[in-house]
Protein backbone atom coordinates (compact mmCIF):
# COMPACT_ATOMS: atom_id res chain seq x y z
CA UNK A 1 0.00 0.00 0.00
CA UNK A 2 1.53 3.49 -0.85
CA UNK A 3 2.28 5.13 2.18
CA UNK A 4 0.83 8.10 0.63
CA UNK A 5 -2.72 7.39 1.65
CA UNK A 6 -1.84 6.54 5.33
CA UNK A 7 -2.79 10.02 6.30
CA UNK A 8 -5.74 9.90 4.30
CA UNK A 9 -6.76 7.29 6.54
CA UNK A 10 -6.38 8.58 9.39
CA UNK A 11 -8.22 12.15 8.65
CA UNK A 12 -10.82 9.69 7.91
CA UNK A 13 -10.54 7.60 11.13
CA UNK A 14 -10.53 10.75 12.92
CA UNK A 15 -13.52 12.28 10.83
CA UNK A 16 -15.47 9.10 12.25
CA UNK A 17 -14.79 8.75 15.29
CA UNK A 18 -14.94 12.26 16.74
CA UNK A 19 -18.71 12.46 16.00
CA UNK A 20 -18.82 9.68 17.96
CA UNK A 21 -17.20 10.05 20.69
CA UNK A 22 -18.71 13.79 20.91
CA UNK A 23 -22.16 12.25 21.32
CA UNK A 24 -21.57 9.48 23.40
CA UNK A 25 -19.89 12.39 25.81
CA UNK A 26 -23.14 14.19 25.40
CA UNK A 27 -25.02 11.44 26.46
CA UNK A 28 -22.81 10.80 29.32
CA UNK A 29 -23.21 14.69 30.54
CA UNK A 30 -26.99 15.35 30.07
CA UNK A 31 -28.98 15.14 32.37
CA UNK A 32 -31.79 11.58 31.98
CA UNK A 33 -35.06 13.25 33.09
CA UNK A 34 -35.86 16.61 31.82
CA UNK A 35 -37.67 19.08 33.78
CA UNK A 36 -41.69 19.72 32.75
CA UNK A 37 -41.05 22.80 31.27
CA UNK A 38 -38.25 21.08 28.87
CA UNK A 39 -41.03 19.40 27.75
CA UNK A 40 -43.54 22.74 26.91
CA UNK A 41 -42.98 23.50 23.01
CA UNK A 42 -41.64 27.42 24.56
CA UNK A 43 -39.13 27.79 27.12
CA UNK A 44 -39.83 31.63 27.88
CA UNK A 45 -42.79 30.55 30.11
CA UNK A 46 -45.68 32.15 27.15
CA UNK A 47 -48.03 29.68 26.80
CA UNK A 48 -49.11 29.48 23.20
CA UNK A 49 -52.21 31.08 21.75
CA UNK A 50 -52.85 29.78 18.66
CA UNK A 51 -51.58 26.79 16.59
CA UNK A 52 -48.10 25.79 15.48
CA UNK A 53 -49.53 24.95 12.10
CA UNK A 54 -50.44 28.79 11.07
CA UNK A 55 -49.78 29.82 7.68
CA UNK A 56 -47.01 32.62 6.61
CA UNK A 57 -48.22 35.58 4.75
CA UNK A 58 -46.94 36.05 1.22
CA UNK A 59 -44.69 38.72 2.31
CA UNK A 60 -42.73 36.64 4.46
CA UNK A 61 -41.56 34.75 1.36
CA UNK A 62 -40.84 37.83 -0.95
CA UNK A 63 -38.65 39.18 1.70
CA UNK A 64 -36.78 35.90 1.99
CA UNK A 65 -36.85 35.98 -2.05
CA UNK A 66 -35.58 39.05 -1.99
CA UNK A 67 -32.89 38.56 0.67
CA UNK A 68 -31.36 35.59 -1.54
CA UNK A 69 -31.01 37.61 -4.68
CA UNK A 70 -29.25 40.76 -2.87
CA UNK A 71 -26.99 38.73 -1.32
CA UNK A 72 -26.43 36.90 -3.98
CA UNK A 73 -25.03 40.28 -5.93
CA UNK A 74 -21.59 39.70 -3.21
CA UNK A 75 -20.93 36.02 -5.08
CA UNK A 76 -20.80 37.99 -8.22
CA UNK A 77 -18.72 41.16 -6.67
CA UNK A 78 -16.43 38.49 -5.49
CA UNK A 79 -14.37 37.79 -8.87
CA UNK A 80 -14.25 41.07 -9.78
CA UNK A 81 -12.52 42.11 -6.60
CA UNK A 82 -10.08 39.27 -7.32
CA UNK A 83 -9.77 40.81 -11.17
CA UNK A 84 -10.01 44.49 -10.19
CA UNK A 85 -6.35 45.46 -11.68
CA UNK A 86 -6.68 43.26 -14.95
CA UNK A 87 -10.42 44.61 -15.71
CA UNK A 88 -9.44 48.31 -15.41
CA UNK A 89 -11.60 50.88 -16.57
CA UNK A 90 -13.94 48.47 -18.17
CA UNK A 91 -14.34 46.51 -15.26
CA UNK A 92 -15.68 49.32 -13.11
CA UNK A 93 -18.16 50.66 -16.13
CA UNK A 94 -19.61 46.69 -15.38
CA UNK A 95 -19.91 46.92 -12.28
CA UNK A 96 -21.31 49.79 -12.10
CA UNK A 97 -23.93 48.69 -14.53
CA UNK A 98 -24.63 45.86 -12.30
CA UNK A 99 -24.91 48.05 -8.99
CA UNK A 100 -27.41 49.99 -10.67
CA UNK A 101 -29.76 47.25 -11.67
CA UNK A 102 -29.12 46.54 -8.10
CA UNK A 103 -30.33 49.59 -7.07
CA UNK A 104 -32.81 49.84 -9.02
CA UNK A 105 -34.31 46.94 -7.64
CA UNK A 106 -33.63 48.23 -4.07
CA UNK A 107 -35.99 51.04 -5.21
CA UNK A 108 -39.06 48.88 -7.08
CA UNK A 109 -38.86 46.43 -4.11
CA UNK A 110 -38.86 49.61 -1.47
CA UNK A 111 -41.84 51.37 -3.45
CA UNK A 112 -43.72 47.98 -3.37
CA UNK A 113 -43.23 47.83 0.57
CA UNK A 114 -41.90 44.30 0.21
CA UNK A 115 -39.03 45.93 2.68
CA UNK A 116 -41.33 47.25 5.50
CA UNK A 117 -41.79 44.68 8.62
CA UNK A 118 -44.87 46.21 9.84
Amino acid sequence: MPSGYIPIFIFLAIAILFPIAALLVAKLIRPSVPLPTKSEPYECGIKPLSDSRGRYTVRFYIIAILFVIFDVETIFLYPWAVRYRALGWFGVAEVSVFLAILVVGYIWAYKKGALEWV
